[in-house]
């Protein structure tokens, strides 16, 4: 899902599929290529006849800048013989539709990045179970990418999303967001925050159909029961048409929580695609003192007021401090990376290797993946053994330590179906936020997404 971004410029949210880009990767065949990473000119020396591949949709679109840097890099000094040319406009449809598109042209890309639909493409995709890169993976981040007994992708990252806020302003408010935990006191804090000079509404929640449909609901089944296989068995119940969501006390109180920010909104929140840029406009400037979202906008919020700091808080909601939700995040792996083996060769499938190897293991590849976007990196959380750099943003400290303490809700929008985020945010939480249907339509219309 992408939003047109300032300057034209296009901002994606990244725990969703990028659909917009392609990479097209050259590497030189052999049957015994030289480690990613060291020094020496790609495609250059003895490499002269490259083997094309092709990556489908980029990482993300807000550090598109930084990934192109990185690329250019690998060109000038890997000796993989592995060039990396980016190409944009690869396809407007969903991902699905382009990669479809993709496989029924013959000329398939060999790596694909990807969250939803992986189950969709499992079959055509290679298993990474033995890779060592893939044994690098740390704690959980494999699980996702897994599709009964094979490892179909690896992981990127992990990101987080709840209520972002601008410190300078909560600063200002004396507003300590580590002591809310319940919704009278986010209420509290709202408050707070309104009467602060500058201001002009508490918060920013827009209505961009991807933040409604994929995060906001996350955090009704991230809280909708107290195990991993009860929140799964409501998703059951989903799509068994047997579950009663008028009659779910949580998502009673979900609900509730939707109308308190509804109630606290800025007057410049809307439906429009480029809403994303006004909220980080907004925020950066302190018009506003949070904004749901994720830490990927936090590049984007650096741009636009790099003298502020931004961090990222729970969304309670109910007023039982004890309630494991309202002290949590939502935290889990946006994307997998994947590679086709049903239209590539085995000297394709190496060079992808080898292009992922160099950002996930060298000191280089390390410093463009998870350095600060200010000094050309791309600010992604580290989830793979023997990094070599470690994020330095205010935000991505604070998510280091919600799952230092184990302070996280499961990402459970992970394992919706293809195309459920779409129903979800574009027609029943659209209605709702903007006023157009009422609690029981609400209920119903996220009910029938099921179906």
């Amino acid at each position: 899902m992408v939003v047109v971004g300032r300057n034209g410029r296009k901002l994606a949210a990244a725990c969703l599929t990028a659909a917009a880009g392609m990479f097209v990767i050259s590497g030189c065949s052999s049957s015994d290529p030289e480690p990613a990473g060291s020094s020496g000119g790609g495609g250059g020396g003895e490499c002269t006849t490259p083997t094309e591949i092709k990556m489908q949709g980029t990482i993300k679109s807000e550090i598109a800048e930084q990934f192109i840097a990185a690329v250019d890099f690998y060109n000038e000094n890997n000796t993989d013989c592995v060039k990396v040319e980016v190409l944009e406009g690869a396809g407007t449809g969903t991902f699905l539709q382009n990669y479809t598109t993709a496989m029924a042209s013959g000329d398939a890309p060999t790596i694909f990045y990807t969250l939803q639909e992986i189950p969709d493409i499992a079959d055509n995709m290679m298993d990474w179970t033995g890779q060592p890169l893939a044994a690098l993976a740390q704690g959980d981040t494999l699980v996702a990418g897994q599709v009964g007994d094979k490892q179909v992708g690896i992981p990127s990252t992990v990101e987080a999303f709840g209520l972002l806020y601008n410190k300078t302003v909560l600063d200002a408010a004396g507003v300590d967001p580590m002591s809310v935990h319940t919704t009278s006191a986010l209420q509290d804090a709202f408050d707070a925050v309104a009467a602060v000079d500058g201001v002009e509404a508490p918060m920013f929640f827009s209505g961009l159909w991807w933040s409604l449909g994929a995060h906001f609901t996350n955090v009704y089944h991230a809280n909708s029961a107290d195990t991993h296989e009860g929140r799964f068995a409501i998703l059951d119940e989903l799509k068994g048409g047997t579950k009663d969501l008028a009659a779910d006390p949580v998502w009673n109180e979900w609900v509730d929580t939707i109308d308190m920010l509804k109630s606290n909104n800025s007057a410049n929140a809307s439906i429009a695609d480029d809403n994303y840029d006004t909220a980080v406009s907004d925020l950066s400037a302190g018009s506003v003192g949070f904004w749901f979202m994720g830490n990927w906008a936090e590049p984007n919020l650096l741009e636009f007021g790099p003298d502020n700091e931004y961090g990222i808080m729970p969304l309670p909601i109910n007023d039982d401090e004890s309630f494991a939700g309202n002290s949590s995040i939502s935290v889990g792996v946006p994307g997998y990376f994947m590679i086709d083996e049903s239209q590539t060769t085995q000297e394709q499938r190496d060079a992808a290797v080898a292009l992922l190897t160099w950002f996930l293991t060298t000191p280089e590849g390390n410093a463009y993946w998870s350095g600060p976007t200010e000094e050309g990196g791309m600010n992604f959380i580290p989830v793979y053994d023997g990094f070599t750099v470690d994020p330095t943003t205010y935000m991505a400290k604070e998510i280091a330590s919600y799952v230092a303490a184990g302070n996280t809700l499961e990402w459970v929008n992970s394992a919706y179906p293809a195309g459920l985020q779409e129903v979800y945010g574009k027609e029943a939480l659209a209605k709702y936020w903007s006023g157009t249907s009422d609690r029981a339509a609400l209920a119903t219309d996220m009910a029938n997404a099921w179906k």
